[in-house]
Formats: structure tokens, sequence, C-alpha cells
């Protein structure tokens, strides 16, 4: 079956009835993964031919594509921040909310100190490595309790030349191995309610559970960073979490309770609540 560029993008585009805001975005990267030929390319060159390979190919992957399965795990990358990172089915799909968590974090770090840091949960390093690659002064902890995501993130740092993140197992703070001082500690942990339908719809479908789930409030992860943090944290040092929308007053009022100073939400690019911040005393 002979098709060219434009005839596969509008092939894929009524295939994927599903997903109406993305449909165009996705069939242009599927198809730009197929070529390995930049989105640009495809608009210049829209009369191009396909091979009868490269036709089934796009065809099985926008198939794929139709039945759920996120454009991240069927091209294996995502771009986040400056960076493009490998993504398996054993990693959260970085999301551009969670760039926002980066912004922030760098807000608290100076350009030329010698800071330490911690990851908590980092699956595919995006937060550690973006981090890592704005502070290159910084050494940086990136903890999971998942082998196999660490062998992700640890990949990522290879390919994106980043060398100053150390990668542990363990679960949470247990990973940091009783070590202490540091000055700026993120996590984007699991916060959705086991109960919520949305773990049924969508992308997260292919995601792990243990990246999203957080008992049946959402705030399982959350309060047990918050309530650990403390002993980590050099006094003044920052707590960083990404939370839902519907988490702002209940993770802010963690924070307090647990004794942190200075404790505020911030909004993502969509006006959602999304950062909520902590201060550790200076006494």
């Amino acid at each position: 079956m002979s098709m060219t560029i434009q005839q596969a993008l509008v092939f894929a585009v009524q295939q994927l009835t599903e997903q109406p805001d993305t449909a165009s975005l996705d069939a242009e990267l599927l198809l730009a993964h197929v070529l390995h030929k930049s989105r640009t390319w495809l608009h210049t060159w829209p009369e191009q031919e396909l091979s009868t390979e490269q036709v089934e190919q796009f065809q099985q992957l926008v198939s794929r594509r139709a039945a759920g399965e996120p454009v991240a795990h069927l091209v294996g990358q995502q771009d986040f921040w400056s960076l493009t990172l490998q993504v398996t089915a054993d990693t959260l799909i970085p999301r551009p909310e969670t760039e926002r968590l980066v912004e922030l974090a760098l807000e608290r770090i100076p350009r030329q100190v010698s800071c330490r840091i911690a990851d908590l949960g980092t699956g595919t390093g995006a937060i550690a490595l973006a981090l890592a690659k704005e502070r290159p002064n910084c050494g940086i902890i990136a903890t999971d309790r998942s082998a196999a995501a660490l062998a992700v993130a640890r990949n990522n740092a290879r390919h994106n030349q980043i060398g100053n993140v150390q990668f542990r197992q363990g679960n949470w703070l247990d990973a940091l191995q009783d070590e202490a001082g540091f000055d700026v500690i993120v996590s984007n942990p699991p916060y959705i309610k086991v109960t919520d339908p949305h773990l049924q719809q969508g992308d997260v479908r292919f995601e792990p559970a243990t990246a999203l789930k957080a008992g049946y409030t959402g705030l399982d992860d959350l309060r047990h960073i918050i309530q650990g943090a403390l002993a980590y944290l050099e006094p003044g040092g920052w707590l960083l979490l990404e939370h839902g929308y519907d988490q702002r007053e209940a993770v802010l009022q963690l924070l307090q309770q647990a004794g942190y100073e200075q404790v505020i939400d911030y909004t993502d690019l969509a006006g959602q609540p999304r950062v909520a911040e902590g201060r550790k005393p200076l006494q």
C-alpha cells in the first residue's frame, strides 16, 4: 500500500478518535519516529512516499496508540526540560507540569554554590538530571525503590552526559543511608487515591501503579516524606513536593504540622495547584 506523508498523517488522525486533543501531535510524533526525521521535516516534504515497511510500522503504532498506549512508550522517549529521556513501562512518563517543580527548586539553588540535593522516587531521573544539568557544581542523590527504574535513570544520565548524580535504590529517605545535611530535597511522589477513576483512563493505565497510587487519600507518600525529611535537611534547607490539583490545603497543613516554615504552594502553567514547599527552621 503506497502512502505519502500527508496521507499517513490524515489516516492516523482519523484512527485516533479517542485522543482528539492530541491526535495530530501523536500522529506526527509516531511518523517522525518511524522515519527517523523531525516533525518539521514531515511538513517540508508532505508528498514524500513511504515504503511498504514504513507504512506497516506506522499503522501498527497508530493502532497501539488508538488502543491507549502512551506515545512515550511507543517511541521509547520523552522530552523534559532540555533533555531527551528514555521511557519504559517501568517508569512514570515525565510530564510538563513537573517542570514547575524544577523551576522552583532552581530558585532555591544558587548557581555558583555547591549544594547537596536529593530527588526521591526519581523514576526516569527527569527532575534530578534537569537540576544536575542546570547546577553542575551540585551533588545530587537520586533514589528509587525500583531497580528497573534506576537502570533507566542511569542510562538517561549517560545519554545526556550528566555525571554529578548518584543513584541509590531504596524506599524514599531510607535510600539516603542515614546521610544528612541536604540543602534541597525534591520529590514527585505518588499522590493519586487508589479509588480514583482516572487510574482506569488514558496513559496512566500503562504506567506502574506504584508510581501513581498513594492510599485512600492519596497522601500516604507525601505524609511520609514530609515527616521524615526534616532529619535529612540542613537548617534552612528546603523541601519541594509535587502534589495533586485538589491536595493543596492538605499538603500545606502537613508541612505546617511537621514544623516547616515559609510554607507556600504554587500553581502550574494550567493554573492548578501543583508544588508545595517548606523550609526547615534555622534553629
